[in-house]
């Protein structure tokens, strides 16, 4: 699978909730990086933040669109998520079920045919302002 419908793939599993479909596109020492947080490494550490991030909020990407280097190890995304708060996350106000449609973008390094790093990022004063704190 080249980068791009590696990305496109990532987002399509997103969308459809399915962890371990994300999951099987990543190594196993994937990194992340948090929007305004901290980096975490590997498959379990991803798949307790999603566990978390799918309690708390109800998002859909669209208007994704995605770039690559040309040797295909590098690329980036940007879109429109669309989401809902479900239940209060620590640290952030009250939710409510407020909803709320927030620009955002990403950068992955790919290794071996695999995302090997997704760092993201969104305003949050922004997210902050539409959910209502």
């Amino acid at each position: 699978m080249n980068t791009l419908d590696l990305i496109k793939a990532y987002y399509d599993a997103f969308n459809r909730r399915d962890r371990e479909a994300m999951l099987a596109l990543m190594s196993d020492d994937v990194v992340h990086d948090i929007n305004q947080g901290r980096r975490e490494t590997g498959k379990d550490a991803f798949k307790q933040f999603m566990t978390h991030m799918n309690h708390c909020y109800r998002e859909q990407i669209r208007d994704l669109v995605v770039l690559s280097n040309s040797n295909g190890q590098r690329a980036a995304a940007e879109f429109i998520v669309d989401g809902e708060y479900l239940n209060t996350d620590s640290g952030l106000p009250e939710a409510r079920g407020q909803t709320y449609s927030l620009p955002a973008g990403a950068f992955f390094d790919i290794r071996d045919g695999r995302i090997s790093r997704i760092s993201n990022f969104y305003n949050l004063q922004d997210w902050l302002q539409q959910v209502g704190a």
